[in-house]
């Protein structure tokens, strides 16, 4: 009895200072330029902060926009399940935290037996026991810090989801305000073009015009208001992709026409430093290297013994009257250990195959990270670039709207044929619909930005 309290006390003793004998988590070197390459000497006029202060849609001034958005968390599918899964993972931290600590059980029992010429008996059982499997190899809390670092991956990946969900939104509505401004375009322009046939259809009725000029005029509004349904359709398109992101169906959804806010935010770049820690896929990535990194200790305390505790104490009689009684009390101590002798090498390969697994959660860390970068670099030369565009096609969309109404003066006097309006208003309207592409394209890649940058998430949270 003496032998078993001392091995108690020692793996009592030995459990409390622990062994850990799983490698030191680093986090893994990256790539990380001093700045970014695109951002060089451009200085945005926002805030640093812009992004920290409250839902990065609201930099767009859209009051509908900032509803919708607002709604995504609540309704949005997607977002659900990634909820579902941080608080499954967070369950499973609890779980493997449970381990650590003696499992405690009671128990009672009754039986009646006989047969034959065999008198009848009773036995009745009344016990409590307990088992504990000390950590002294530090395999349970490897499980439990692998479990915790799974619980800030799902954690990243529901803010990953989460941001996804945000930008599929705005850049949805925003393609839907676009659609409208587009529509408007044509209204006007549709209504330019009933009334310069109505100017052809008047001069072919006194003999000043070609039947040919009617037929043109006939065959550009025709092509003309088949664009407008065209975009009629696409705009169906956006709003039912709103819907479903929304959680709802599109038969329960309807967004109304609406002028088109042409905000477009000056979006705070920072250093690519804070990239590696706003962006939520570079954190879950990195959060899984250090669960690869625990299974490496979990594996490696398959070379130690383990080691278990059991107690017991209860009562036995064949009576219920006297079963609390001090002569019927049971009672049981026992410590057991086992160690593997020979497996052919199988503890060697599964440490192998997480060592294995920890480099390749090491390289998509390292892919994710230069993705990252990518990102972000794509979308400041887009910035530029479109920015520098918007101005070219403003200057073109003016200079074909003078051109277009000269034309159409000089066909009234007779002085060019209708061949030459058609081409000048053909050439206005494209240039009108590239300025309202631009516009878009300037706000869509403002969204694509700020996703590239981590959204308004922080590794804090």
């Amino acid at each position: 009895m003496k032998t078993i309290f001392r091995l108690t006390a020692l793996a009592a003793g030995i459990a409390l200072t622990g062994c850990a004998v799983g490698p030191k988590y680093e986090t893994p070197v990256a790539a990380n330029p001093a700045q970014f390459k695109e951002a060089e000497g451009w200085v945005p006029a926002a805030p640093a902060d812009a992004l920290e202060r409250g839902p990065w849609w609201t930099l767009f001034g859209d009051a509908t926009l900032n509803e919708l958005a607002a709604r995504i968390d609540v309704n949005n599918q997607n977002v659900a399940a990634a909820v579902a899964s941080y608080a499954q993972a967070r369950a499973v931290v609890a779980e493997q935290r449970a381990a650590l600590f003696p499992v405690v059980s009671l128990g009672a029992s009754g039986t009646r037996s006989g047969g034959g010429e065999t008198r009848t008996t009773n036995n009745y059982r009344v016990n409590i026991g307990g088992s504990w499997e000390p950590d002294i190899w530090g395999r349970l809390r490897a499980g439990v810090t692998g479990a915790q670092a799974s619980a800030q991956a799902s954690a990243a990946e529901l803010a990953s989801a989460r941001l996804s969900a945000q930008g599929e939104l705005v850049a949805n509505y925003i393609g839907l305000r676009q659609t409208d401004a587009q529509l408007a375009l044509l209204k006007t322009t549709v209504e330019g073009y009933q009334r310069v046939l109505q100017i052809t259809q008047n001069r072919f009725d006194a003999g000043i015009a070609a039947r040919s000029d009617l037929l043109q005029a006939q065959t550009q509004l025709a092509n003309t208001q088949a664009e407008q349904l065209t975009l009629v359709r696409q705009r169906a398109l956006y709003e039912h992709a709103i819907a479903i992101l929304l959680g709802k169906a599109p038969a329960e959804f309807t967004l109304p026409a609406a002028p088109w806010t042409l905000a477009i935010p000056e979006v705070p770049v920072g250093v690519p430093s804070a990239l590696l820690q706003r962006r939520p896929d570079i954190a879950a990535a990195e959060r899984r290297v250090a669960i690869a990194n625990e299974q490496i200790g979990i594996a490696r305390a398959a070379y130690f013994p383990s080691l278990s505790l059991s107690a017991s104490y209860g009562y036995g009689a064949s009576q219920t009257a006297g079963l609390f009684n001090a002569s019927n009390n049971l009672w049981s101590l026992g410590v057991s250990a086992a160690q593997a002798i020979f497996n052919a090498g199988a503890i060697s390969a599964r440490v192998e195959q997480t060592r294995a697994a920890r480099d390749v959660a090491i390289a998509q860390y390292r892919q994710t990270v230069l993705n990252a970068f990518a990102d972000v670099e794509d979308q400041l030369a887009a910035t530029r670039a479109l920015a520098q565009q918007q101005d070219l096609r403003r200057a073109a969309s003016e200079a074909a709207d003078q051109v277009e109404q000269q034309m159409i003066n000089r066909y009234r006097a007779g002085q060019v044929s209708y061949t030459e309006v058609v081409n000048a208003q053909v050439t206005a309207l494209s240039a009108r619909r590239a300025l309202v592409q631009v516009q878009a394209d300037r706000q869509t890649t403002a969204v694509a930005l700020i996703q590239a940058l981590g959204g308004g998430w922080r590794a804090s949270e």
